[in-house]
C-alpha cells in the first residue's frame, strides 16, 4: 500500500529537517507518495495567499499532513498558519505525548505524560479587535460542543491505552462561566469512564506542581491557551521543544508537526536537529496503520541517542542534520547498535 501524504516543508530550518525525516521514512520500507505544498510567507510570494488553495486541496485529498516549522510574525504581520490550518480542517485535538530520550540530562527521568489541548476555540483563537484607539478586546469563546468532544477525546485515549488518570486544567475560580463550562463538560464525560481517575487542577497550580513533581500526572486536558503554555512547560521536563512530537487530530484529517521555531539563524547550515519532526512522523506512522515501521524507527532513534557522536550539536553531538539522518537509517536497516 502506498500512503499519500501532504508535505508542508515550512521555512527556516523546515526544509532541512523535513528532508532528513522523509529520507528516514522512505528508508523504513513503507511506501509514500509525497504531495509537497507551501504555506506561510513563501506561499504568499508565489500564490498571494498564506494558505493557498493547493494546500487545502491536498489535505482534503490525503487527510494526513506532515508539517515543518513556519515562522509566525510577533505583534503584526499575517496570522498564525498553525491556527488557520487547525480551524480550517477542524483539527480539534492537539495531542502532545512527552517522554524522555536516552542520555538527555534532565531533572526528571522516566517522564510519561500526555497533554491534550482543545485546538479550535478559547482565548488562543486570536479573536481580537480595537474598540477605540488604545483599547483592545480579546474574546474567549467556549462552547459545550467543543469542551465535551475534547474531554471525550482524552478519556477515549486513556481507555484505549489503559492510562489511569485524567486531570482537567482550568481557571474556573476566576473565569466562572467559560472555564466553568469546560469543567462541567469534563465532569459529565468523566462519569462515563469509571475506571479512570478524574481530577481537576487550577492552571497556575498545575504549572507549579509539574515543576515540583510531574509524576503525579498521567494525562492533562485543557482549553487552547493553557494547552499552548503547559505543553511547552512539559517539553522542558525532557529537554525542550526540539525533542517532542505533536499531532493535530480531527474527524476528517490529521496534521503532524514539529512545534519548535523555524530558527532562521541556523537555516541552511546543516545544524538543525530533526528529532521533534521525526517523533511527530512516528505518531503519523501509527495513525496510518504502520506501527511496525514506527517501532523500528523509534528503536533506531533511541540507539542513536545512546551515542553522542551521532547526535546534532544542540544535544551534545558532532553530527549535522544529514549525518544524523544517515545514522538513524543505517541503524534502522542493520538492526545493529552504533559503534
Amino acid at each position: 500500500m502506498t500512503h499519500k501524504i501532504t508535505l508542508i516543508p515550512g521555512d527556516g530550518i523546515g526544509p532541512e529537517v523535513m528532508n532528513a525525516v522523509t529520507r528516514i521514512l522512505d528508508a523504513s520500507g513503507v511506501k509514500f507518495e509525497w504531495e509537497t505544498v507551501l504555506a506561510g510567507a513563501e506561499a504568499y510570494e508565489k500564490y498571494r495567499e498564506y494558505v493557498p488553495k493547493a494546500l487545502t486541496e491536498s489535505v482534503e485529498r490525503t487527510r494526513v499532513a506532515l508539517k515543518g516549522p513556519i515562522t509566525t510574525p510577533i505583534g503584526g504581520g499575517f496570522a498564525s498558519i498553525n491556527v488557520q490550518l487547525r480551524k480550517q480542517f477542524d483539527l480539534y485535538a492537539n495531542f502532545r505525548p512527552v517522554s524522555n530520550l536516552p542520555h538527555i540530562p534532565t531533572r526528571y527521568p522516566d517522564i510519561d505524560l500526555v497533554v491534550i489541548r482543545e485546538n479550535t476555540e478559547g482565548l488562543y483563537s486570536g479573536l481580537e479587535h480595537e474598540v477605540v484607539p488604545g483599547v483592545v478586546e480579546s474574546l474567549k469563546v467556549m462552547t459545550e460542543k467543543a469542551c465535551t468532544r475534547i474531554a471525550r477525546f482524552a478519556f477515549e485515549y486513556a481507555r484505549r491505552k489503559q492510562r489511569k488518570k485524567v486531570h482537567a486544567v482550568h481557571k474556573a475560580n476566576i473565569m466562572k462561566l467559560s472555564d466553568g463550562l469546560f469543567l462541567r463538560c469534563s465532569r459529565n464525560v468523566a462519569k462515563e469512564y469509571p475506571e479512570i481517575t478524574y481530577g481537576e487542577h487550577i492552571v497556575d497550580n498545575t504549572c507549579m506542581q509539574l515543576v515540583m513533581n510531574p509524576y503525579q500526572y498521567d494525562m492533562l486536558v485543557m482549553e487552547n491557551l493553557y494547552g499552548d503554555i503547559i505543553s511547552d512547560l512539559c517539553a522542558g521536563l525532557v529537554g525542550g521543544l526540539g525533542l517532542v512530537p505533536s499531532a493535530n487530530l480531527g474527524d476528517q484529517g490529521a496534521i503532524f508537526e514539529a512545534v519548535h521555531g523555524s530558527a532562521p539563524d541556523i537555516a541552511g547550515r546543516n545544524l538543525a536537529n530533526p528529532t521533534a519532526l521525526l517523533r511527530s512522523a512516528l505518531l503519523m506512522l501509527n495513525h496510518i496503520g504502520e506501527p511496525d515501521a514506527a517501532n523500528n524507527i523509534q528503536s533506531a532513534l533511541e540507539e542513536i541517542y545512546r551515542h553522542r557522536d551521532q547526535l546534532t550539536r544542540d544535544v551534545g553531538g558532532k553530527a549535522g542534520t544529514s549525518e544524523f539522518a544517515d545514522a538513524v537509517i543505517q541503524t534502522m536497516q542493520s538492526g545493529s547498535t552504533v559503534e
